[in-house]
């Protein structure tokens, strides 16, 4: 970075840090895109939503996974194998912090902020091309259908199913049965209720012939 594009950057910068320290929405929502055109960028698309289900590792979908239009990851998103887990990764949705080293692996195009919890969003990923940050009253919503904290899986199928696409499946889904990739927690120990998740997808399935879960 040149010294002469510093002074342009600190006040930015600074705004940001304050509005998150103090939690005051509006100036993040600044630096998103409106969710209006997030959804209109998903328009007659195939989208791949990847979880972080262990029992992925032990499929062959990744090839079926990088043929989607859009693939999107979700969190650290763990890539044991390109065999189940695919390469590409174009949306990353995050509820935590992302580190340097998990950034640069997975390079994506477009990060969105899923968390209510605003003070963990870093200035990297609120800055970055396409950013969006997801409205409170949304994740309030979806967490009153299911009476417990939405699992940032369950944010974004809940968003994706309001966008004009073509068709949405959803690879290492499980619900928790086997444990997630990124991390080595039980159910017991998330505030998730995953069993609210798996009948509420499953009625989504019934009514939303655009989704497909790989099971």
């Amino acid at each position: 970075m040149t010294p002469a594009l510093i002074p342009a950057l600190i006040p930015d910068r600074l705004r940001f840090a304050a509005a998150r320290l103090v939690r005051s929405e509006h100036p993040l929502r600044r630096l998103s895109v409106p969710q209006a055109q997030l959804l209109a960028d998903l328009s007659g698309r195939q989208v791949a939503l990847v979880g972080n289900a262990r029992a992925l590792a032990t499929t062959g979908h990744g090839a079926a996974i990088d043929a989607a239009d859009l693939v999107i990851r979700i969190n650290r998103a763990p890539l044991p194998d390109p065999r189940s887990h695919g390469r590409r990764t174009d949306w990353l949705a995050l509820a935590t912090r992302l580190p340097d080293a998990d950034r640069a692996r997975l390079s994506p195009d477009r990060i969105l902020w899923m968390s209510p919890k605003r003070k963990r969003l870093d200035w990297t990923s609120a800055s970055s091309p396409g950013f969006y940050l997801h409205p409170l009253q949304d994740y309030q919503a979806l967490m009153g259908r299911l009476a417990a904290p939405p699992t940032t899986g369950a944010m974004m199928i809940d968003l994706l199913l309001r966008a004009p696409l073509a068709g949405l499946t959803l690879y290492g889904f499980d619900f928790f049965a086997s444990l997630s990739l990124s991390g080595r927690r039980d159910a017991a120990q998330v505030p998730h209720d995953f069993a609210a998740e798996a009948a509420w997808v499953e009625d989504l399935l019934r009514h939303d012939r655009r989704l497909t879960l790989v099971r």
